[in-house]
């Protein structure tokens, strides 16, 4: 992969990768279970599609929505496309945001709503990707044949059945939020983010080895 104007992305990318002895074993083998889902829907359509899905789409799910579409770039996994949604829309938060460019990921806002589009940047890809909170059924999110991917126990305790999906993973993740406003506000969004790109690059080395 060409890193060229994204050094700080590059590095932050291969440190990850670095880190996947520090994936419990559980949670590699849940992993795992989506490397095959997405693996099965390759190649029957040489394409797969997933939707990354919390409450409010606002933290969590647009972080492994951005670090698993990054992931299987870096990987080289051809025909993944990747959305988020959540059961209800609120807005792109802004330390999510922010714990997303301290990576190296180049991410610009589009508009000063309340719900503003931003547009995320990443090597090899001509095309950027646009991402705002929405609900999981909404557009651009595809309606039917993709893989839902739980991110936090709400979501996934309050949505048994996601209309349209193929398969239905839970890969939860606790919640930043609760740190808002506090010292630990930033560290703790960073920490999250370090172990969402580290678990989405894991998830994708495992679609190559399927």
């Amino acid at each position: 992969m060409k890193w060229e104007g994204f050094e700080i992305l590059g590095e932050y990318v291969l440190q990850r990768k670095r880190e996947f002895n520090l994936i419990p074993q559980e949670r590699k083998k849940q992993l795992t279970r989506l490397a095959s889902a997405i693996t099965h829907d390759l190649s029957l359509e040489c394409s797969a599609d997933l939707i990354f899905i919390c409450t409010h789409n606002s933290r969590r799910s647009h972080m492994a929505h951005i670090w698993a579409q990054m992931a299987s770039l870096n990987y080289k996994i051809v025909g993944v496309r990747c959305f988020s949604g959540g059961t209800e829309a609120t807005a792109f938060n802004s330390s999510a945001v922010e714990a997303l460019e301290i990576s190296g990921l180049q991410i610009e806002q589009m508009d000063e709503s309340s719900n503003p589009e931003y547009q995320v940047s990443f090597p090899d890809l001509d095309d950027r990707i646009s991402v705002f909170s929405k609900k999981y059924e909404d557009p651009p999110n595809p309606t039917n044949n993709f893989i839902a991917v739980m991110t936090c126990s709400d979501a996934d305790e309050a949505c048994p059945l996601v209309e349209g999906a193929s398969s239905r993973h839970a890969i939860t993740y606790e919640d930043p939020k609760a740190y808002d406003g506090t010292p630990e506000e930033m560290a703790r969004y960073e920490e999250r983010s370090q172990q969402i790109a580290r678990e989405m690059l894991f998830l994708f080395s495992m679609v190559k080895l399927i």
